[in-house]
């Protein structure tokens, strides 16, 4: 069994790439729905994220995740021991959900896969890159943030410059090229 990550900056279209793999049968784990997983469920996880962030780090419906983000955005410390925590939760919830799977491919869709090292458990990894203009309308459009917000999330990953090279392969989302032709380019 191949071990694929798919990375890409926010509003790259990871999940444009993780929805069609899906459809043609093959299967994905999402990196980012696993760890919002294991922060509310997981009691020690739980534990540690109250001892770091108090309290308000879970609401009664779950992780507060703004308070988190406030926290992590103005102390880098508390950013890099929530990392600690999570990244080799994540990944060891990806091993053991491919071990389950019987597929010849299975796909680990990560948003910062470069950036915590995960490509390194891997065996390729394609990057879905997008102008950073299409970038922008796509996440105002979705997430209906401010700009400035939107660039603030865009800065706190690598660039498609840093991450091109690292890439297997990369897939171009920029509304002139096929993802679906790439995608089975790439499948054959």
């Amino acid at each position: 069994m191949r071990k694929i990550g798919i990375t890409g900056g926010i509003g790259s279209g990871k999940s444009i790439v993780a929805r069609y793999l899906e459809i043609r049968g093959y299967p994905v784990f999402y990196s980012d729905s696993a760890a919002k997983k294991l922060m509310e469920h997981d009691s020690a996880m739980r534990k540690v994220i109250i001892e770091l962030f108090g309290e308000a780090a879970f609401t009664p419906t779950g992780l507060n995740r703004a308070h988190l983000a406030s926290c992590i955005f103005t102390n880098p410390n508390l950013k890099r021991q929530l990392e600690s925590l999570v990244h080799p939760a994540v990944r060891n919830a990806f091993k053991s959900w491919a071990e389950k799977q019987h597929t010849t491919l299975v796909f680990n869709e990560a948003a910062i896969l470069f950036e915590t090292g995960g490509e390194q458990y891997l065996d390729e990894v394609w990057l879905v890159v997008s102008p950073e203009e299409i970038r922008l309308k796509r996440i105002a459009s979705r997430d209906g943030h401010a700009l400035e917000q939107i660039r603030e999330r865009m800065n706190s990953q690598w660039s498609d410059e840093r991450k091109i090279p690292l890439a297997s392969h990369v897939i171009y989302n920029d509304e002139h090229q096929s993802i679906l032709l790439q995608l089975e380019k790439l499948l054959e």
